[in-house]
């Protein structure tokens, strides 16, 4: 196991160079000034000299880059000239929000995937899978926005149940942070479900042909014993590899729904600063949001590992 995680760690340290050198050039290589565009048109000549000097932008870029990645290391994203608020600190006030609104709508996407794809897989073909197939293909194929619109007519307009926009802290009140979190989550865990759904199902209906799950069943072992003990496990590789990868792509919030449901996450703090035109934070966002991507991968590559101890032990021989 080591020297497994060893193996991977190596194969880590050149995707964080690329992903951080793509985060820097994202906002360094902008045509015109990066200095007038920040400073914003009232800005006189000496704010826009001092800018960029600030900004070191009078430097070769190899060494702006050298510098910021050192400094970045350190949990120095920058500061941003607009706010005068370091970028860590927003990201730091932002991420609860963000990470909330990610594990409310991955558990209901969850809650509702693993059962429905199971039972889909195991009558294959009958009522509920068609019903079920085509409810998931029907919620993929509505935008997001789409959704976030319907559920707050639904729930918010007409049923009043919960409010429409808004966010409500959890040491004030949890109960009214819930409800905050419920239109949103729902709207995205709506999405999650239905691919999640369709991935379960495909690789369960496969599972359930092996060898070894004809043995289970001719041992007389009960039909939810097998799904869930034998048969879920196994099935569970190409799910866990997308949920990794929503997860990552959901922790720097998802733009549109906190936009919609005004949440103060890092997606709206990523929208604000990109129309604030506060590069510094932007480029700081941008590189977290990356980093926090790849980590989660690599956290998905061990959890296969536990879960598959021939992956670990192929790598190994390898």
């Amino acid at each position: 196991m080591l020297q497994f995680l060893r193996s991977k760690a190596l194969h880590l340290v050149p995707v964080l160079f690329v992903v951080t050198c793509f985060s820097f050039l994202l906002t360094a290589l902008l045509p015109g000034d990066i200095a007038l565009v920040m400073a914003g048109p009232n800005a006189t000549p000496q704010g826009v000299a001092a800018l960029r000097k600030e900004l070191q932008l009078d430097q070769p870029l190899p060494l702006r880059y050298v510098d910021w990645l050192s400094r970045a290391a350190r949990g120095d994203l920058g500061t941003s000239p607009r706010s005068q608020q370091t970028v860590l600190s927003s990201i730091q006030e932002r991420l609860p929000i963000s990470l909330e609104l990610l594990l409310l709508a991955e558990l209901i996407g969850l809650v509702i995937a693993v059962p429905v794809g199971i039972a889909s897989a195991y009558r294959a073909g009958g009522i509920l899978d068609q019903a079920a197939s085509g409810a998931a293909f029907g919620v993929l194929a509505i935008p997001g926005f789409v959704v976030a619109i319907v559920l707050i007519y639904v729930f918010a307009v007409q049923l009043d149940l919960v409010p429409a926009t808004g966010y409500t802290p959890f040491a004030t009140n949890p109960f009214e942070n819930l409800q905050s979190f419920f239109l949103p989550a729902l709207t995205v865990g709506l999405g999650e479900a239905a691919a999640y759904t369709r991935l379960l199902r495909s690789d369960m209906i496969a599972t359930l042909q092996e060898d070894y799950i004809a043995m289970a069943r001719a041992k007389g072992l009960p039909t939810w014993h097998i799904l869930f003990r034998h048969a879920l496990k196994p099935s569970s590789f190409t799910l866990l590899t997308v949920l990794g990868i929503n997860i990552g792509r959901l922790m720097g919030g998802a733009l549109i729904v906190e936009t919609i449901f005004a949440l103060p996450g890092i997606g709206r703090l990523l929208v604000e600063s990109i129309y604030a035109r506060d590069l510094v934070v932007v480029q700081g966002v941008v590189a977290f949001v990356a980093v926090a991507f790849v980590l989660v991968n690599f956290g998905v590559d061990l959890l296969y590992a536990v879960l598959d101890p021939r992956i670990r032990h192929g790598r190994a021989v390898a």
